[in-house]
């Protein structure tokens, strides 16, 4: 296809114990290029998760994907023609896994880059050279926002990604590059009914695993030796029950529903 979504990202206040959850508990990949004084970045041999420290003025919580393409002039000379109000910006060098960094026409930030970029280093190095994928790997990531069936035409339009199957009455929005699915949820205050209220921006990540019941297993296992590396507990109290429920409702994709370490809601399906 032309594009291929290589990458989420998260800020988070433990950055380094964020990396090592997902190495421990979805078997995530490091490199001997990553840089343990800054950025953490770990992949499942197709996806890159970029773990950010946080710093002041920037909000912990999942951030942004990245999305790469055959050639990025194509996907600009896109947008210009049909979004005029889409704006990027090239990116510092020292990015191992983005060139440029824009928005869709909600303001949902992602980053772009292309196979030939000088600054793809670290995992996406690797895993480009490897093409050997993880039994746990990441599925989907899906963002919540306004106006959910125009964002869907816009990353058709400029990623060429493909739409997927779903149910009748579904209100999602499903497109994929063949392995990865961008989720595209509408944003709508009377979900939270019950609940903290979330604003619109990116709501979760999705990974398929080998066998449910195993997993589940080396989560508890995994927590019992370190509880530093525990899933953060969700769906306690009644918000957070209202919550819970909320997430199962409105992305049909997961049978588990759980978070990292660090609060990142995740859902769980067997492959």
């Amino acid at each position: 296809m032309f594009s291929k979504i290589n990458h989420v990202a998260i800020v988070s206040e433990h950055y380094a114990k964020s990396a090592l959850f997902y190495q421990s508990v979805f078997g995530m990949r490091t490199s001997d290029k990553t840089r343990t004084a800054r950025a953490q970045t770990v992949g499942d041999g197709y996806v890159g998760l970029n773990i950010n420290p946080k710093k002041a003025g920037r909000a912990a919580g999942l951030d942004h994907f990245g999305i790469e393409v055959e050639d990025a002039e194509t996907a600009f000379d896109r947008i210009r023609k049909k979004y005029p109000t889409v704006k990027w910006l090239q990116r510092p060098s020292n990015r191992p896994f983005a060139g440029i960094s824009t928005h869709d026409p909600d303001g949902n930030m992602f980053d772009i880059s292309q196979k030939n970029m000088s600054n793809r280093t670290s995992v996406y190095q690797d895993q480009e050279a490897s093409k050997e994928v993880n039994p746990r790997q990441i599925d989907h990531v899906a963002l919540r926002t306004m106006r959910p069936d125009d964002m869907a035409e816009f990353y058709r339009d400029v990623f060429e990604l493909a739409p997927g199957n779903k149910r009748e009455g579904d209100r999602n929005h499903y497109l994929t590059d063949g392995h990865m699915t961008l989720v595209i949820m509408p944003w709508d205050i009377a979900d939270y009914e019950g609940s903290g209220i979330i604003t619109a921006g990116m709501d979760h990540i999705g990974f398929k695993v080998e066998n449910l019941a195993t997993f589940k297993e080396d989560v508890n296992r995994i927590a019992a030796d370190n509880p530093l590396l525990a899933p953060f507990p969700v769906g306690t109290g009644a918000e957070g029950k209202a919550h819970l429920e909320m997430f199962r409702r409105t992305c049909p994709l997961g049978q588990h529903h759980m978070a990292d370490c660090d609060g990142i809601l995740i859902d769980v399906s067997p492959d």
